[in-house]
């Protein structure tokens, strides 16, 4: 049997992703696919939602899907451009705002019974951001909702499971955003909730057997969340037949290679630790280009895991980790998206590998790995640990790669993450870490002058890695933090927090 689910047609909307994990939080299963790109229908979808997009319906390349098949046969909910692609296409007027509408709004009305807004109050906080507006539609529809300045915030076409909104329910802002997406997905497409942590389990292990067999299958451990959960659902489906490679790149957290490895050994993992420092420095020496770097990087990750690879016979499968996220953004509704920096997990293998790909988290975000591996038994520190990047430290070291730079940062990261232990805040931080610049600033030391590096401190909070803000540390903790660092660790004389978002910076520098 197939697991039921709502497609969501994806029209270039940054709110797009948002609106898969809203329906994911009532547990139901969604896939997202780009407009230009339906994927076969079949008994299994429930329902159906149109994203929004940076793209007006006027135009000249504005997105527009074959629903033909979609309309009479499935419920269907237009997000902002989605409603108001639906509603110029059956005869409405959608016309450019005169003032871009973006931002909170409340609903002056509201249908109080209707199945799509019940529940939602009169005065309802929603979120707006579209420059067309919906002017007039057709007979044929109903208008259940609307604001001060939007007359159709929401409609229905009459008789039919056909509903459009001009607001965002997916993002925090929309205060009863939920109950509207749970009155279209359980109320109105008939989702029975049952795509729980536990149910996903057991089918992924049920899929993997069938789909692997008894053939064997390596997988390269990083020490995250994402790697380790991955081996376990392989492990709970083939047992001994799974490899696992951990390669210590040099570019590791200080004491990191050890620890993961003693921590792997608990789980019942099968983990061959190789140190291959010298080969990732060698490839690094000289390159300060960020791109450069993660492809010099992942060329020699490929290197050394193929000949570890090879060494074990009959090896038919390559595991990894990649995740839902990793797969959304290697592709977009007009092709490959802009190259922000390369995915390490997206993209397939070179040639000589000749071996078939397994992804049993390909359809996750991060914080449903999470809540699957709290349903294998993983111990939460192992949870709980903050994202790191698939580069390690080369890419928060600004410039070219050494040794002596790496066993710097090393030292600064240790004390900054033990700190946030120490002082019970490494929870209330999504990621956190320490930058190594390219510059170097005068200080004082004693009654010496000193000319040393600047080392700037990141923690962010977020939920999944696409938004971040900044994390509001007390000062007396950064203070203590800071005098640490420039105490202990030689070579540094400054210390700096960063306090950029996401947009418009990234969590990382580089």
């Amino acid at each position: 049997m197939q697991q039921e689910m709502i497609l969501i047609l994806d029209f270039g909307s940054q709110y797009t992703q948002l609106i898969a994990r809203r329906v994911r939080e009532l547990n139901v299963y969604c896939e997202i696919h780009p407009y230009n790109e339906i994927p076969e229908l079949n008994e299994s979808i429930k329902g159906v939602i149109l994203s929004g997009s940076p793209s007006s319906v006027h135009d000249s390349e504005a997105p527009e899907p074959d629903l033909s098949n979609i309309l009479e046969e499935y419920p269907l909910l237009g997000v902002c451009y989605g409603a108001q692609f639906l509603a110029q296409k059956s005869g409405g007027i959608v016309e450019r705002s005169k003032v871009r509408e973006y931002g909170r709004a409340n609903l002056s009305k509201v249908h109080p019974g209707h199945e799509l807004t019940k529940g939602m109050p009169l005065g309802s906080q929603v979120w707006m951001s579209h420059g067309d507006t919906i002017k007039e539609v057709p007979d044929s529809f109903e208008v259940i909702a609307s604001t001060e300045d939007v007359a159709v915030a929401g409609y229905q076409v009459v008789g039919k499971r056909i509903y459009g909104i001009q607001f965002h329910p997916e993002v925090y802002h929309s205060t009863d955003g939920k109950t509207l997406l749970h009155n279209f997905v359980i109320g109105i497409c008939g989702c029975t909730q049952d795509w729980t942590p536990m149910s996903f389990v057991e089918t992924t292990v049920d899929e993997l057997k069938e789909k692997i067999g008894d053939d064997k299958v390596v997988l390269g451990l990083s020490g995250g969340v994402d790697s380790t959960v991955a081996a376990m659902l392989l492990h709970r489906a083939i047992g001994k037949n799974l490899y696992c490679i951990f390669v210590d790149n040099g570019l590791l957290r200080k004491n990191e290679f050890e620890n993961v490895l003693e921590q792997y050994k608990g789980l019942g993992l099968n983990v061959k630790g190789v140190d291959s420092k010298e080969q990732f420095y060698t490839a690094l020496s000289g390159t300060s280009d960020p791109e450069l770097k993660r492809k010099a990087i992942g060329r020699v990750f490929i290197e050394v895991f193929d000949q570890e690879a090879t060494s074990i016979t009959d090896v038919s499968w390559l595991g990894q980790g990649t995740i839902y996220p990793d797969v959304i953004e290697s592709v977009s509704v007009k092709g490959p998206s802009a190259t922000i920096k390369s995915h390490h997990n997206v993209g397939g293998l070179p040639d000589f590998m000749k071996l078939k790909i397994v992804e049993p988290l390909r359809s996750l975000f991060k914080d449903e790995v999470r809540r699957v591996g709290k349903s294998l038994g993983l111990p939460d520190n192992l949870l709980g640990r903050h994202p790191f990047p698939g580069p390690g430290l080369a890419i928060r070291i600004l410039g070219d790669i050494t040794p002596e730079k790496v066993a710097i940062l090393q030292e600064v990261d240790h004390i900054f993450i033990e700190g946030l232990r120490k002082h019970n805040l490494y929870d209330e931080v999504w990621q956190a870490g320490a930058i190594l610049l390219p510059i170097q600033s005068v200080g004082v030391m004693g009654d010496e002058r000193t000319y040393e590096q600047v080392v700037a401190l990141r923690a962010v909070e977020s939920t999944d890695g696409m938004t971040a803000d900044w994390v509001h540390l007390p000062y007396e903790f950064l203070a203590k933090v800071s005098n640490e660092i420039i105490n202990k660790v030689q070579g540094v004389n400054r210390v700096v927090y960063d306090i950029s978002s996401k947009p418009p910076a990234t969590i990382e520098w580089e």
